[in-house]
């Protein structure tokens, strides 16, 4: 599976990647048919630098291929992200549902974002815990 490869320890970094979606995230995947391989293939493309839209303080857009029609007919995911240690999935859509992030909600999720990549292992396996975040293993 694509993403064990990602959660092994990197002999060069010497970190752990290890990703995570949101329950919101976890809910919309399974009704648009995301499988995880999918989304490790998204931040294996991000550990190589492949990123779809870098918006800032950790917060990344990263297309996801839609089953059957390829990545620029997918899904557009919003992953707070920091190379070498996490990866968490909070938000996912269509292109033709959504464009863009409006204003507020880009505050919204950079903030977001600079508060849960702040988070202690500790702090994300309490979490993981009490099911607000799942690890994709």
């Amino acid at each position: 599976m694509l993403c064990m490869t990602l959660n092994r320890s990197d002999s060069e970094s010497g970190g752990i990647m290890r990703i995570y979606k949101n329950a919101w995230f976890a809910k919309f995947a399974r009704k648009e048919k995301i499988d995880d391989d999918a989304l490790c293939d998204a931040i294996r493309r991000a550990e190589q630098g492949l990123i779809d839209a870098d918006l800032g303080s950790g917060l990344l857009k990263q297309r996801v291929a839609r089953e059957g029609a390829g990545k620029s007919g997918g899904y557009r995911t919003l992953i707070f992200f920091r190379s070498d240690e996490r990866a968490i999935f909070v938000s996912g859509f269509a292109k033709n549902d959504k464009a863009n992030l409006n204003a507020l909600e880009l505050v919204e999720l950079k903030k977001a974002a600079k508060e849960y990549l702040a988070f202690s292992q500790h702090q994300i396996d309490a979490l993981v815990k009490i099911q607000i975040l799942t690890e994709i293993k």
